[in-house]
């Protein structure tokens, strides 16, 4: 389990992120949601120790600002948003540092090592252009050999942060699916931030709301993706209405009078 208490977070003497508490389950898929500056991304490199915060991040009882890199790299892992990576590189050579936190003094791969990473990249259809160097990929591809790199880590936790930008809706979806299933059937505590408030509500077991920074609800999507609750988020006046074969809470932007 990440549990998040009291988290509080500034930029230039500007803060952004007002005490927000919750936990995310092992098994379970929360969704950061909310309007554009709501605190999102700030939440996600928080965590992951990339900005200072005040505040208890925590997992099995290991207060996070008491662990070195090393040892906070072998409870979770992160996909960044918009990162570059280092474009001489081979794809192959980028989901392998994944394995970083776990290889030994002389930092060579094991047979074990190579095998997690071919299963990376086979989880995200990538296995293709592992040979590629990462500079001739597409932006869709780069998110893609990302997420592999992330998994490569085998971690229980893992961090996204709007893992969807740069893909197409055939891969948006595969990639969420995949999210979820890593999630339920290897027991991971998974917390993305998603701007899509449609594909939160069709992925993600629970949906948090942050709005200026602050938390203002926590549920299933049912509980959260409400007409009131986005209405008064995004200032904008929607419907929420059953998705017609899918199930589940389907928000739509009212139309202008």
């Amino acid at each position: 389990m990440l549990k998040i208490q009291n988290l509080s977070a500034s930029y230039h003497n500007h803060q952004v992120l007002h005490d927000v508490s919750f936990d995310v389950k092992n098994g379970e898929v929360l969704a950061l949601i909310g309007p554009n500056g709501a605190g999102k991304s700030t939440i996600i490199r928080a965590a992951s120790g990339v900005i200072p915060s005040t505040g208890n991040i925590r997992t099995n009882g290991d207060d996070f600002q008491t662990l070195t890199p090393l040892q906070r790299a072998r409870y979770l892992a992160v996909v960044p948003q918009a990162i570059a990576l280092p474009p001489a590189f081979t794809v192959w050579e980028t989901v392998l540092m994944g394995r970083t936190p776990y290889l030994g003094f002389l930092g060579h791969a094991s047979s074990l090592d190579e095998e997690l990473a071919r299963r990376s990249l086979d989880r995200v259809n990538a296995l293709a252009f592992a040979e590629r160097r990462v500079g001739e990929l597409s932006g869709g591809e780069a998110q893609r050999i990302l997420l592999a790199r992330a998994l490569c880590q085998s971690t229980p936790i893992l961090l996204l942060d709007e893992p969807t930008a740069h893909l197409d809706l055939q891969y948006q979806v595969s990639l969420l699916e995949l999210i979820r299933e890593l999630a339920h059937t290897e027991d991971l505590a998974v917390l993305v931030a998603l701007h899509d408030l449609n594909l939160a509500a069709h992925f993600a077991d629970r949906v948090a709301l942050l709005v200026g920074g602050h938390l203002k609800a926590i549920g299933t999507p049912r509980e959260v993706l409400t007409s009131e609750l986005i209405s008064q988020a995004y200032c904008l006046p929607v419907q929420v209405v059953e998705h017609p074969f899918m199930g589940g809470p389907l928000v739509l932007p009212e139309a202008a009078k």
